[in-house]
């Protein structure tokens, strides 16, 4: 019972980031179509990436709610790098970024660890 509730708490988790990255996709579409000194080989990478990883997590949550395994190394893989994005915005003094981060990247981790576990 416990570990469904864990599963459902990082599919929530990772439902919640894949809306933010797909969010700041949108995001830089929009800018990239109001401002006009831009670069649009890069821009347009970015937001590839920016889609691809939020439709990841999105099939990441997804694999957590259904009860499968193929969801797991995707999950704790982009919330690790997101700690690291959050060390280097802390570095850089935007630590509301860092905070927004840190608060869905490590409950994430913590309940995708402790699944692992107890999977394994």
């Amino acid at each position: 019972m416990i570990h469904n509730s864990k599963r459902k708490y990082v599919a929530v988790l990772l439902y919640i980031e894949a809306a933010i990255v797909l969010a700041l996709g949108v995001w830089l579409g929009v800018l990239g179509l109001t401002h006009d000194k831009k670069e649009l080989a890069p821009l347009l990478g970015v937001i590839v990436f920016a889609v691809l990883g939020a439709v990841g997590l999105f099939a990441s949550g997804r694999g957590y709610k259904n009860g499968k395994n193929y969801g797991r190394s995707p999950a704790i893989l982009a919330n690790l790098i997101a700690v690291g994005v959050a060390y280097y915005q802390i570095q850089g003094h935007f630590y509301i970024g860092a905070i927004i981060i840190l608060v869905l990247a490590l409950p994430t981790l913590y309940f995708a660890f402790s699944i692992a576990k107890n999977e394994g």
